[in-house]
């Protein structure tokens, strides 16, 4: 029988406390950049909300676009150096950023290049450390070190937006980006710290990058799971930014009562995703996949209960429910992947992953107002909630998605099986 005290275990191991605390600050500051950059830019002379729009669509744009190239590079070189060195040039971007807005000297074609340069070493981290984490932990720690790496990014995601916004208003946006980049560059130094070998013996890649991703596509296609599940998220992470970006604050701010209620529905995510991580740790589904899909039905409760009025306090409460599968199916996935993907091509189907989920995204936001205007914003959002169930019922059609299964766990500090369990890659 394991307690916390057993899963927190790994953390007295040197490279995995380096990583975990590596993390922990990235996140901090990617959860502190946005609020300095967005009210460090509406403060500038001249700057418009189209200004903001523009930085913001240029960084968006540059982890589509270098998403797939992160994860052959990430497979070709020792993932650490990637890590450190995608920190490093997120530094060195929050450095431009906020040294422009302090000297207000920021035309919008070098904020969004900065920007654009930000993004790109972001899409470098998420297939590096998705790779990583089986170069770090044992095999049979897989899910106890997904689960850690995300509390720690949670508890940081919070604090980085509460301090985030106390620091501008104190100092300034420049000033807090800086700061930001301060915790980019001292994440890389940690990452710097950690000493892998540079390659495996297995971890051989075809000599062009085409074929590279010729070759991580092949991995990513021949598992109807894999495939099958990121298809959803495509479109379930389509509609959800539709419905939590746009159409969510739009009735929040008509009939609840404005940021005051929204930030309650944020909070009530932000609780449920530290509580998932804490069950992740103890979880242990036989059929790992199909419980992740099952999980993604509590995607659709907050927005079909903002679309037919439902009091604030219940919508809260589904927004917990929200961020506690989320979180399950985030750590279940990571875990699933690592175990089923041949190591020298993870961080490659980790980009795969990362870019079908997300690609269509932006088009959910394109779509949101105008369906807002023409239809009223409640009706989007049962809408947007009925998809999110439709895509599940898609996803549970398929038998990969349902019949993959994970071996016994290994007990603590023995050997491993071969064909540990399996867990999707992404976060959604």
């Amino acid at each position: 029988m394991h307690d916390y005290r057993s899963d927190v275990g790994i953390l007295r191991d040197r490279r995995f406390a380096f990583l975990f605390s590596a993390r922990t600050l990235s996140m901090l500051g990617i959860a502190f950049a946005p609020v300095a950059l967005a009210f460090g830019i509406l403060d500038l002379p001249g700057a418009t909300p189209t200004t903001l729009s523009l930085v913001l669509a240029a960084e968006s744009v540059a982890v589509v676009v270098f998403t797939l190239a992160g994860g052959v590079i990430a497979d070709r070189y020792p993932r650490h150096r990637v890590l450190q060195a995608a920190e490093w040039v997120n530094a060195v971007a929050h450095v431009g950023l906020g040294l422009m807005i302090l000297g207000e000297q920021a035309p919008t074609w070098a904020l969004a290049g900065a920007a654009a340069v930000s993004g790109t070493a972001t899409a470098m981290v998420w297939p590096a450390l998705t790779g990583i984490v089986p170069d770090v932990v044992p095999a049979a720690h897989l899910q106890q070190g997904n689960a850690l790496l995300g509390l720690g990014g949670n508890i940081a995601r919070v604090a980085g937006l509460v301090a985030g916004g106390v620091v501008v208003v104190a100092v300034g946006g420049g000033w807090a980006l800086l700061m930001a980049a301060a915790l980019f560059a001292v994440g890389g130094l940690l990452v710097s710290l950690l000493a892998l070998p540079r390659a495996r013996a297995d971890e051989a890649v075809s000599g062009t990058i085409l074929g590279d991703l010729r070759d991580g596509w092949q991995e990513f296609r021949s598992r109807q799971w894999l495939w099958v599940v990121v298809v959803q998220f495509s479109v379930l992470v389509m509609v959800w930014q539709a419905a939590h970006l746009v159409l969510g604050p739009v009735v929040a701010r008509q009939e609840l009562g404005g940021p005051k209620a929204w930030t309650a529905v944020l909070t009530g995510e932000a609780i449920g995703l530290i509580v998932g991580v804490l069950i992740a740790m103890r979880i242990r589904p036989r059929r790992p996949i199909l419980a992740v899909t099952l999980l993604s039905f509590g995607a659709a409760p907050p927005y079909l209960l903002l679309g037919g009025s439902a009091p604030l306090w219940l919508v809260v409460a589904s927004a917990f429910v929200l961020g506690v599968c989320f979180d399950l199916f985030t750590v279940l996935w990571q875990t699933t992947m690592q175990r089923e993907i041949p190591p020298a091509a993870l961080s490659r189907v980790s980009s795969y992953d990362a870019l079908g989920s997300l690609m269509l995204g932006p088009l959910g936001l394109v779509m949101a107002g105008p369906a807002a205007e023409s239809f009223g914003p409640h009706p989007a959002l049962i809408a947007c909630g009925v998809v999110m169930v439709l895509t599940t019922l898609f996803a549970l059609s398929f038998p990969g998605v349902r019949s993959l299964t994970a071996p016994p766990v290994a007990p603590a500090g023995g050997a491993t099986s071969p064909g540990l369990p399996a867990t999707p890659g992404s976060q959604p």
